[in-house]
């Protein structure tokens, strides 16, 4: 892998899965995280059950835990909801707002992604902020232009390398075994790098953009070799170990 301006990030999102038991597979990413120290960050988002228990496994080693959504306050009633400082009190170091699913099953706007990003940085936490177009959007054209709106309406003022993180999630690759060509895959990192220097200015080179959408050991070395992807953001693969060090292997 050619060298980066910025350190890789592998990170994985376990969505609605993982019981207690679920440990030892963290257990074996700690195990294989040693051999990559320096080279690439490796993440696990767990269910919000796990956070705790999963903060103190990796304590000390290569690996860091996130949240997996946040809400825009920090307590209140909002019955279910999770704050930043709880996932922060928990051991998060990090957590994801925008995600599709979010954005799609619970009709999240950009303003509330924006909010929740805010209230990442309030508790500390460094925000993966998701950003992706619909499959009808990418057949009328309209990936650009979707991912232009996102970038102004989710991104706070204020961004760093060290507190945001974005990640460009094509929605239509996610579960479906579907992957954009190199090609799809440059023009949209290459769009969000141009737009995020618009915004930020020379801060924008430090900040990591990782792609996100059906990533697996089979194809994470042609994704991670496009320029401008700074690492990958991983669903169903990561709840493997081997899978998920396969991808991060990438970077050895």
């Amino acid at each position: 892998m050619a060298a980066l301006p910025r350190r890789a990030l592998v990170a994985g999102n376990w969505k609605m899965n993982g019981l207690k038991r679920s440990t030892t597979e963290l257990e074996k990413v700690v195990a294989g995280a040693g051999a990559l120290a320096g080279k690439v960050e490796l993440m696990i988002f767990p269910p919000a059950t796990l956070v705790t228990a999963f903060a103190a496994t990796v304590h000390g080693s290569e690996v860091g835990i996130g949240g997996q959504d946040c809400h825009a306050e920090a307590s209140g009633a909002f019955t279910g909801d999770i704050s930043a400082e709880m996932l922060a009190d928990a051991g998060a170091k990090a957590v994801i707002v925008g995600h599709s699913e979010r954005r799609t099953l619970h009709k999240e706007t950009d303003v509330e992604v924006r909010a929740k990003a805010l209230a990442a940085w309030r508790a500390g936490l460094t925000a993966v902020v998701c950003i992706g177009e619909a499959k009808d959007e990418r057949v009328s054209g309209k990936t650009l232009d979707v991912l232009g709106r996102q970038i102004d309406g989710s991104l706070p003022d204020g961004a760093t390398g060290a507190n945001l993180v974005i990640a460009y999630e094509p929605v239509w690759a996610i579960g479906t075994g579907l992957t954009p060509t190199a090609a799809d895959v440059a023009e949209a990192h290459g769009f969000i790098r141009e737009r995020l220097t618009a915004r930020y200015g020379d801060v924008a080179q430090a900040v990591r953009v990782l792609y996100g959408g059906s990533v697996k050991p089979s194809n994470a070395k042609e994704l991670m070799g496009v320029a401008n992807v700074d690492g990958a953001l991983v669903g169903g693969a990561s709840l493997k170990a081997d899978e998920f060090l396969g991808i991060a292997n990438v970077y050895r």
